[in-house]
């Protein structure tokens, strides 16, 4: 059953500034004021489970029961069909290097293993993102968004982020990488999880 947001405030289970940034801009038109789990000093929980939906209920429950209010957390990444559905939640962990995230190492490790697969191209893929929005008392809500579309190589753009330069969604002739920044985010996964979440507050339950 779905709940109202009554407070004005709501808890951004990130220590990302620059998602807490995106979260306020937002909320902002529904008179939300977002604090983030990095300002509250609340440590970030080990993501042990396999699917999307798992991992944001963990961020977005620890963060609720520690600081008794509602909480909002994302989890994200990218699926590739012959790989079966690798690297999904592990999609940053693939990029981790002792000097920090290496996403050109986790494209290229993906381009090696889709090889050694032998599967026919068009390596199909999809970009997922799951908003959960989490109480105190254990009550949740899910968010999905998802893109379709193909790995390709070599990899193509140098904009956006993270595996960005691989993807070629569903229907366009660029990557993700390729396009505009304002073209990507109106069509993203996040967007598309957002838009769910925005459709609630807009409905006020």
């Amino acid at each position: 059953m779905s709940r109202k947001l009554t407070g004005p405030r709501l808890l951004i289970a990130t220590h990302n500034a620059g998602k807490l940034e995106e979260f306020r801009a937002l909320l902002a038109p529904y008179g939300l004021a977002p604090v983030s789990a990095a300002e509250l000093g609340l440590p970030e929980p080990a993501e042990t489970e396999d699917t999307f939906e798992g991992n944001a209920r963990i961020k977005a429950h620890a963060a609720a029961r520690a600081a008794q209010m509602p909480a909002l957390a994302d989890d994200s990444g990218i699926a590739i069909d012959p790989l079966g559905g690798a690297p999904g939640v592990r999609t940053a962990d693939w990029a981790e290097t002792p000097q920090g995230r290496d996403f050109v190492m986790a494209m290229r490790r993906a381009h090696d293993e889709l090889l050694r697969s032998g599967a026919p191209q068009p390596w199909r893929a999809r970009f997922v993102c799951v908003l959960c929005l989490a109480w105190p008392d254990g009550h949740d809500e899910l968010f999905r968004g998802e893109v379709e579309g193909t790995f390709v190589w070599p990899m193509r753009g140098a904009l956006g982020h993270g595996y960005d330069p691989i993807f070629q969604p569903e229907g366009h002739a660029l990557t993700f990488a390729q396009m505009d920044p304002a073209e990507k985010n109106a069509m993203s996964h996040r967007a598309r999880a957002v838009a769910l979440l925005r459709r609630k507050l807009e409905q006020g339950a």
